[in-house]
């Protein structure tokens, strides 16, 4: 089966098809989702709160992103991969970005790249586009603006606030973005710029009115009680199924339960060392 195209992904907004999306980190993880038949997987920055321990997606480098997303595209034939431009590496200049991009698409075997931003990075997003890297927008939250922002809060709650994200959205189609990602903005403010826009939208607290939706798989999966965001849904509660496992592993490996003799290799077979210094078994 070949792999989703920006293409398609047109073909499914004018079809009113809606759109799955998660992140994926590593080989197994992709593995599943491509089986399932998610179209889209994102080797999030979010790798640096969910796998790497950080805080925040700030320090999260490209090494980072680029080593997760090799193993995203191993275990992947058929679903689009989006590898996400870090912090900073998008930033300084425009060669920088077409650089740090070429080296997520050539080094990391991703077929895209996200970037965040509106007007700001929208010239980047031509020149990459224009060098033949697909490029995904993201608008509303921007987690890599989280200290700027002020936390993690709705955004384009007022009039202008809006209008602004709006006028963003246009820019970035206009830039050739083949997709935005919509987080954390008013389910209305979502609805107008999809409706808006030929390029599908892909929201994450966001409301229903995307073209698609998006969800850190550590979320949706239950990996971390203590986090639950208002807009992921639980589909399971792996913490405590895990949690469970190790902690019956480790109470038969202190109890003498584990292995057992039909667990083990050669317990019929005598020792080699017997062999070696001419002892024989039992004697």
């Amino acid at each position: 089966m070949a792999r989703v195209t920006p293409a398609e992904l047109r073909i499914m907004k004018r079809r009113g098809e809606r759109i799955p999306m998660l992140t994926a980190y590593d080989f197994p993880t992709a593995r599943i989702i491509d089986a399932v038949g998610v179209p889209l997987i994102l080797v999030g920055d979010s790798v640096g709160t969910t796998v790497l321990g950080y805080e925040t997606t700030i320090p999260v480098t490209l090494d980072d992103v680029l080593h997760h997303t090799r193993a995203v595209v191993r275990g992947t034939s058929h679903a689009l991969v989006i590898a996400d431009m870090p912090f900073m590496t998008y930033h300084p200049s425009t060669d920088e970005a077409l650089r740090n991009a070429g080296r997520l698409i050539q080094e990391g075997g991703a077929q895209a790249v996200k970037l965040e931003g509106g007007r700001i990075v929208a010239e980047t997003v031509r020149r990459l586009v224009d060098c033949g890297i697909p490029v995904q927008g993201h608008l509303g939250l921007t987690p890599q603006s989280v200290f700027q922002l002020g936390g993690h809060r709705l955004q384009g709650k007022t009039a202008p606030a809006a209008q602004r994200i709006f006028e963003d959205a246009k820019m970035l189609e206009e830039a050739g973005a083949f997709s935005i990602v919509l987080e954390l903005v008013p389910a209305p403010l979502a609805r107008q710029i999809s409706e808006a826009l030929s390029v599908p939208t892909i929201g994450i607290g966001a409301g229903p009115f995307c073209d698609g939706q998006v969800q850190v798989i550590h979320d949706l999966l239950g990996l971390d009680p203590s986090f639950q965001p208002r807009h992921a849904r639980r589909y399971a509660s792996l913490y405590e199924i895990i949690h469970e496992a190790v902690s019956h592993y480790a109470d038969d490996v202190r109890q003498g339960q584990f292995p057992t003799a039909a667990e083990s290799f050669g317990m019929d077979s005598p020792s080699p060392l017997a062999e070696v210094v001419g002892v024989k078994e039992g004697g």
